[in-house]
């Protein structure tokens, strides 16, 4: 049976969602982030070297990088469904936003997170305020610009029929699900992108998405 290395308040319930999505049984092993770092545990790294999550176990081989296990579930268990036939323009748009969600959605998202632990992190109290200045100075001079750029880009993109890739729900969205979700618990203020806001409550009412939820268990994104 296919195996999901499932860490919590992580990339991995997007998988856990798409197999739902696909009536694909599978089984969970769970990790949980140290309380203190917030990162996997070392047992990861028994699976694959970098120790991170989501990876996939299925018939000897060992998938990581959500992208890439989205790729594969699709090509092996999608049998024609959410994604796009092959070599039609629709198929490009649907592997653009594969790819935009972690090479281009993630970066100021994570940065933002950085910054916002270098100003509150535990040093001399000598050293707070160069940091908290160095912080701040990258928040409001990069990353939040930045982070403006891209949500509204996106924005725009889900006014056209409310999803990624034409006017059907495909994986490319369940793989946009996590940045868009991460956007929204740092930033309340949803008036400013509605089409981001309805986008992420047309997935949580989606039967799959809330009976990967119960299987994954308790999703700190969505507090």
């Amino acid at each position: 049976m296919l195996i999901v290395h499932h860490l919590n308040n992580s990339r991995s319930q997007r998988v856990l969602w798409l197999l739902e999505e696909l009536g694909v049984p599978y089984e969970i092993r769970r990790y949980q982030r140290d309380k203190k770092t917030m990162l996997a545990p070392p047992e990861l790294r028994a699976i694959h070297p970098l120790g991170k999550s989501p990876v996939v176990e299925d018939d000897g081989l060992v998938i990581a990088e959500s992208g890439a296990i989205i790729e594969y579930l699709i090509e092996r268990y999608g049998d024609g469904h959410l994604a796009p036939a092959t070599g039609t323009p629709e198929r490009l748009r649907y592997s653009y936003w594969l790819h935009y969600a972690e090479g281009s959605a993630m970066p100021p998202l994570l940065l933002k997170l950085v910054a916002s632990r270098i100003a509150r992190a535990p040093m001399p109290f000598f050293a707070k305020p160069i940091a908290r200045k160095i912080a701040s100075s990258l928040q409001a001079g990069f990353v939040d610009p930045q982070l403006k750029l891209h949500l509204s880009y996106i924005n725009e993109s889900l006014a056209r029929t409310g999803w990624f890739v034409g006017d059907a729900f495909s994986a490319a969205d369940i793989q946009m699900s996590f940045p868009l979700e991460a956007a929204s618990a740092r930033d309340r203020d949803q008036a400013s992108y509605p089409h981001i806001a309805a986008f992420l409550e047309r997935i949580h009412q989606r039967p799959a998405y809330q009976r990967a939820l119960e299987r994954g268990g308790p999703y700190a994104l969505l507090s």
